[in-house]
């Protein structure tokens, strides 16, 4: 559970315990700092029963609530706290129009107002500093040139701010926007005064009054902290619009409208929105699949390289898992739809990101904070600088500058963004690259990890049978024989079989097994007719439940399967034929004889075939620090076999799934912090068992409830790519953040000891939030390991 969600401790008052909490967000509009999220989750929470968490960076508030609470309660509190709030649609809905235009519309206002900022400021800050340092270049009415100047970015370009100072002043509030009203209306104030009511300097050389401000004008500081603070905040809002950009691409897989097949054999054309799971939909060439579904009829290429990231379209027909948001390239389809809505694989996809980007680390919590304080504390402390400054040197220009720059340069704008922009950027990201980030405390839990746990199948191997090796007499016709061995292999529905009946369709010698044919599976014998075109007709097809299956093929008595069943038969095994049988057996894989006529002629080794990425996971897992081992309920024999294999170091074998939990406490016990990877069917309880959990997507099968990151391409190279980008997303973070708590610590104190001008602090502390923002976008560059 995120931590901006933590249930209340007890149901409220007027509510039963078996009243379940609701959660609801609210799109907050108005803030504009930290310290201003701040004060709504305080408000919020102030509310009974009520758990509430907003994250600035996203404008989003999470809200736990008891059913006694209604939505438009908490949007009257928000509008309370001086801001506003609307519920944000589910993730799987269709979005409103407006719905994506807010963060482009704010920062078009932002680059509206820096643009008139920067272009009147350039002027402005040439001929103030020429009119201070060199009095004599002062003509009559030169003031108010400098106020035509002025007024337009002191006033209109700085209205977001002055307006969200007065909103929290009526409710006796601060924020980052007080003190940058307070420094612009202060610097104007000052200069307006020193213009008109000051007689000029005389006498002084430019070079003291730089140094010594006695009389300067601070027009060029009101100027330049509206241009900078405007700037940060514009490239803000870009990167807020950024790291959006996964959710609405997501958003825009969904298939609008789908073609629903009716009972009556007719069609009809509906909105995705009505489709209902068991109905039946087609799909034609260039269509997009619009929810989870199995194929009923029709083959077709799929391309879902963006649902799983995968790069080569793939075949699919009858008895397939489709997934709703992929594009059939070729074919017709008829799906019958098994989950619609939230549901599906795209809907889950939607909600991770969307709960990812509204969710809020520990880390944040504490900037949130410091925030809260941090503003009250720097208007006393700018209140003391200058009484300090009057009492010791009754220097009022001295005292007004030095509690200016300190107004200026305290606000922690780059506080507030050091942790929501980089977690922003690294969840939008790693949406791109397969990678679905379950919570934020995932990524604090890598920086710990070293034991990675892998699970044998499903994650490190295919998760299904297929034939890796195959030895034939050599006075044998090869082809022949693996031609009547699909045959018999054809009629059966053992997973061996399939395996062994796929590379006879084939006529290779190894590779995956392809799909797998209905068949009649019976112990009397009949005549059954073959399935695919190149295998000939079967005859008295017999089956014995796990031994084998027996068959007459091109007037050949066709015998296939375990060495016992041989015996049983009286069939003879030649030696060179057993002596192979034993010899796999000895590797953990599974030996099929093949017999014709009453004698083996051939001898099948069958595995389940080790993932092509799997060596290179492990590899690039090692050279992340990390120590790997095996989980698995084969025997010790194929789990070695396979850890040797990929390079894996550990193996524990003989695992049944509810002890696979119990490994990962006792490796926990023993001091290892544990990362799991599985395939999130039978792991679930080891993935949550452990420090972090990934889970590797198989079909529609995803552990969302277990894992803190899902993996989507059934590429094992994403995990190791997951762990990669979550440490690059937390040296952001602590980078962010010792340049944003190191910047304010060190230039408080030089501004409080009239040290630091004040067009330099504003100019510094604008750079301070555009180092933080784009330092935080460097995660867009993150690449995943190559696998062409």
């Amino acid at each position: 559970m995120s931590p901006t969600t933590t249930q209340p401790t007890g149901p409220p008052h007027g509510s039963t315990a078996t009243e379940p909490p609701r959660q609801v967000e609210l799109a907050v509009r108005g803030m504009t700092c930290a310290a201003c999220a701040t004060r709504v989750e305080r408000k919020l929470n102030k509310l009974d029963g009520v758990r509430a968490g907003v994250n600035y960076a996203t404008a989003v508030a999470t809200v736990e609530l008891s059913a006694e609470h209604e939505v438009e309660q908490l949007i009257s509190t928000v509008r309370g706290a001086g801001y506003d709030a609307e519920p944000v649609p589910p993730p799987d809905a269709e979005p409103e129009p407006a719905a994506g235009g807010a963060a482009p519309d704010r920062a078009r206002d932002l680059w509206r107002r820096m643009l008139v900022a920067v272009v009147l400021f350039v002027p402005l800050c040439d001929l103030s500093i020429l009119f201070t340092v060199v009095p004599q270049s002062r003509f009559p009415g030169w003031q108010w040139l400098l106020v035509a100047l002025t007024l337009p970015v002191a006033g209109w370009a700085a209205w977001p701010f002055h307006r969200a100072a007065l909103r929290g002043a009526r409710r006796g509030a601060s924020s980052m926007d007080t003190l940058v009203s307070l420094g612009v209306t202060a610097a104007v104030g000052w200069s307006l005064y020193a213009m008109f009511a000051r007689p000029d300097p005389v006498g002084e050389p430019g070079w003291w009054l730089l140094l010594n401000p006695q009389g300067a004008l601070y027009l060029e500081v009101a100027a330049g902290v509206t241009a900078f603070v405007l700037a940060g905040r514009y490239f803000e809002a870009r990167a807020q619009r950024r790291a959006g950009d996964a959710l609405h691409a997501l958003a825009a897989l969904r298939a609008k409208d789908v073609t629903v097949l009716l009972d009556d054999g007719s069609q009809r054309e509906v909105p995705a929105a009505e489709l209902r799971a068991g109905q039946r939909f087609l799909v034609r060439p260039g269509g997009t699949v619009a929810t989870d579904g199995i194929v009923e009829d029709g083959r077709g290429a799929l391309d879902r390289s963006a649902m799983t990231g995968e790069s080569a379209p793939v075949e699919v027909g009858a008895g397939d898992a489709v997934l709703g948001g992929t594009t059939v390239l070729d074919g017709r389809l008829v799906v019958r739809a098994t989950q619609v809505g939230a549901d599906t694989r795209l809907g889950a996809m939607l909600r991770l990101v969307a709960e990812a980007q509204s969710g809020k680390a520990a880390v944040q919590r504490l900037a949130d904070r410091i925030s809260a304080y941090f503003v009250p504390a720097v208007l006393a402390g700018s209140a003391l600088t200058l009484l300090a400054w009057l009492l010791w040197t009754g220097d009022s220009d001295r005292a007004f500058t030095a509690a200016l720059a300190v107004l200026v340069i305290a606000c922690p704008c780059a506080l507030g963004l050091a942790t929501p922009t980089a977690l922003m950027v690294a969840s939008g990201r790693g949406a791109t690259l397969g990678i679905f980030i379950k919570g934020y405390q995932a990524l604090e839990s890598t920086r710990d990890v070293e034991t990675v746990v892998l699970d044998k199948t499903g994650t490190v191997t295919e998760g299904r049978m297929s034939v890796v090796e195959l030895h034939v007499l050599p006075e044998r016709d090869r082809a022949g024989v693996l031609r009547r061995a699909g045959a018999v292999e054809d009629a059966s529905e053992h997973a061996v079989a399939a395996a062994i009946a796929a590379i006879a369709r084939t006529g290779a010698d190894s590779g995956a097994a392809g799909a797998e044919r209905g068949s009649t599976d019976t112990d009397a014998p009949s005549e059954v007719d073959a399935t695919a075109d190149r295998f000939p007709a079967v005859r008295s097809f017999a089956a014995r439940p796990g031994l084998g299956a027996h068959g007459v093929v091109e007037e050949r008595d066709v015998l296939i399967g375990r060495r016992a069943l041989f015996d049983e038969r009286g069939w003879d095994v030649p030696a060179e034929l057993d002596r192979l049988r034993e010899s796999w057996e000895s590797q953990g894989r599974t030996a099929v004889l093949c017999g014709e006529d009453g004698a083996a002629v051939a001898v099948f080794a069958l595995a389940d075939a080790v993932k092509p990425t799997a060596a290179r996971a492990v590899a690039e897992l090692h050279r992340l620090g990390l120590r790997t081992i095996l989980l698995t309920g084969d025997n010790a024999t194929t789990g070695r076999a396979v850890a040797d294999e990929v390079g894996i170091e550990r193996v524990i074998s003989e695992v049944l799934p509810d002890e696979k939990a119990e490994v990962v406490r006792g490796l926990r016990a023993e001091g290892h912090v544990v990362a799991v990877i599985g395939d999130g069917v039978n792991d679930a309880p080891a993935l949550a068992t452990a420090d972090l959990g990934l889970a590797v997507a198989t079909g529609t099968d995803i552990a969302i409830d277990a894992a803190d990151l899902i993996l989507v391409r059934e590429d094992l190279t994403v995990a190791p790519d997951a762990i990669r980008l979550a440490r690059a997303t937390l040296r952001t973070i602590r980078g962010n953040l010792l340049w944003a708590f190191g910047y304010n610590l060190a230039a408080l104190p030089l501004a409080a000891l009239g040290l630091l001008n004040p067009l330099i602090a504003g100019a510094t502390m604008a750079l301070s939030s555009f180092f933080v923002v784009s330092n935080s976008l460097r995660l867009r560059r993150f690449t995943g390991l190559r696998t062409d």
